[in-house]
C-alpha cells in the first residue's frame, strides 16, 4: 500500500464534485486541506463536517480550500452539502482510486481512513493527521494553516 509523508508532493487527484469535475490543480496557490472520511451522514462525518463548515471563513481568509473525500456517491455528496449547508468540495471516489493512492482505504477496503493532509501552495504535503479524532480536528488544523501562512 502507498504511503505519503510530509514533504512529498500529493497525487493529483481530480473527480466528480458537489461544485462539478474538479482537479487538484484547479487550487494552484492556495493551500489545500483534503480530508478523507468514511462515509456520509454518520454522526462522526457529520460532526467533522460541520466543523469544517463552521471555520470555512478563516479557512478562505487563509487562501485555503477545503475538499472532503469518501467512497459516498455524488448524489450521497450532494444530499449531505444540503442538508448542512456545506459550502466546501466533497469528491466522490466511487471506485476507491484515490483513497489507494493517497493510502488511505479503510479495514473493510469498502471506505476511506479518516485522515487529513494539508497541502501548501504547491501541492506538497505539510502535515498529516491519521486515525482523526473528529472532535477539536478542524481548529487544529486550522491552527496548522495558520502556522504554514506564517513561515
Amino acid at each position: 500500500m502507498v504511503k505519503l509523508n510530509v514533504g512529498d508532493k500529493f497525487p493529483e487527484i481530480k473527480g466528480d464534485t458537489t461544485k462539478g469535475e474538479v482537479s487538484l490543480s484547479n487550487y494552484s496557490g492556495k493551500n489545500v486541506v483534503v480530508y478523507f472520511y468514511p462515509k456520509d451522514n454518520t454522526p462522526g462525518c457529520t460532526k467533522e463536517a460541520k466543523s469544517f463548515r463552521d471555520y470555512g471563513g478563516e479557512f478562505e481568509n487563509l487562501n485555503t480550500e477545503i475538499v472532503g473525500i469518501s467512497t459516498d456517491s455524488i448524489k450521497s455528496h450532494e444530499k449531505f452539502a444540503r442538508k448542512y449547508d456545506l459550502d466546501f468540495t466533497l469528491l466522490s471516489d466511487r471506485d476507491k482510486t484515490i483513497c489507494n493512492s493517497c493510502g488511505v482505504t479503510g479495514l473493510t477496503g469498502m471506505t476511506a481512513k479518516r485522515t487529513t493532509f494539508l497541502l501548501d501552495k504547491e501541492g506538497v504535503i505539510r502535515t498529516i493527521w491519521e486515525n482523526v479524532s473528529v472532535k477539536g480536528h478542524a481548529e487544529d488544523v486550522l491552527n496548522k494553516v495558520k502556522e504554514l501562512n506564517s513561515q
